[in-house]
């Protein structure tokens, strides 16, 4: 197939010739520009201490191997991997339970002012997280849940952007498909877990990556509600390479680094189902 022609049924013609190379024209730099940032965060990990001043280069003299291992072992890394992991599992759990539950009954269930709480819950995503921060912390405080895992996952458990990604994947199954299952015999329950997810995959798994990114990423509710050590994210983790007077930049992004790769591995083994996902989920309003 040659390189301009989708299809044996769409002919290659100067003006297609000319969309795709002004589109690749446009990408390429695009690519070139999100790209290099993460290329100098792995170059600079592997250049030697003190030798990421002026004047800058990109590739060090040596690689410094070594570098991982001193900033792996400068903090309990492997602890605050494992919180963040846990944290984030527990929050793309609750997100696929509550979040699925919710969906589906603004999607198929009749109720008196469906539409207006939908856009109640839609209207919560104009709010910044800063505005609540304030009552959630006094919630906490009051709760003595102050370097706990229930503090770091309960105010994360359910969010509008979830809900209407579920939604928005679940208006578009066929009514009939649900109907059939409720005539077998299947309780809402039922229907939700054995049919609308089964037949929305691709969508759940792209809304788990959403909230795996955020609770990974996540970096200001930590700092406020999980002072201990033992209980610090790998975002959190990463300020001990921060001193008042100086930064230690190979290790900061050595550690960077090491934080980035089990995200990158997720997005690319679940990469197809997430462009589906998201193209799925806005095909009806």
């Amino acid at each position: 197939m040659n390189l301009f022609q989708k299809s044996d049924s769409e002919p290659v013609t100067p003006r297609r010739v000319r969309a795709t190379l002004m589109l690749a024209l446009i990408l390429i730099p695009a690519a070139f520009v999100i790209l290099v940032p993460y290329l100098w965060m792995f170059t600079t990990s592997l250049k030697a201490r003190g030798t990421t001043g002026l004047p800058p280069y990109l590739f060090p003299a040596v690689f410094e191997f070594g570098n991982y291992v001193k900033a792996w072992q400068a903090a309990p890394f492997m602890r605050y991997y494992l919180n963040t992991t846990i944290v984030a599992v527990a929050i793309i759990a609750a997100r696929v339970v509550f979040g699925g539950m919710a969906a589906y009954a603004f999607a198929f269930l009749r109720f008196p002012g469906r539409n207006l709480l939908f856009l109640l819950f839609l209207g919560t995503m104009m709010i910044p997280f800063q505005a609540t921060i304030i009552p959630s912390y006094l919630i906490i405080r009051d709760l003595h849940w102050f370097n706990t895992y229930q503090a770091l996952i309960v105010p994360r458990m359910v969010d509008a952007f979830s809900i209407f990604l579920l939604r928005q994947a679940f208006i578009s199954i066929p009514r009939d498909y649900l109907d059939a299952a409720r005539l077998d015999g299947c309780s809402h329950w039922q229907a939700l877990w054995k049919v609308v997810v089964p037949l929305n995959r691709s969508s759940v798994v792209t809304m788990g990556l959403f909230a795996f990114l955020f609770a990974w990423n996540d970096y200001l509710w930590p700092l406020l509600v999980a002072n201990a050590e033992a209980m610090r994210t790998i975002q959190l983790g990463l300020q001990v390479f921060a001193g008042r007077y100086q930064t230690e930049w190979t290790y900061m992004m050595a550690g960077t680094v090491t934080a980035t790769l089990l995200p990158l591995i997720l997005f690319l083994v679940a990469q197809r189902s997430f462009i589906s996902g998201l193209t799925r989920s806005g095909l009806k309003g």
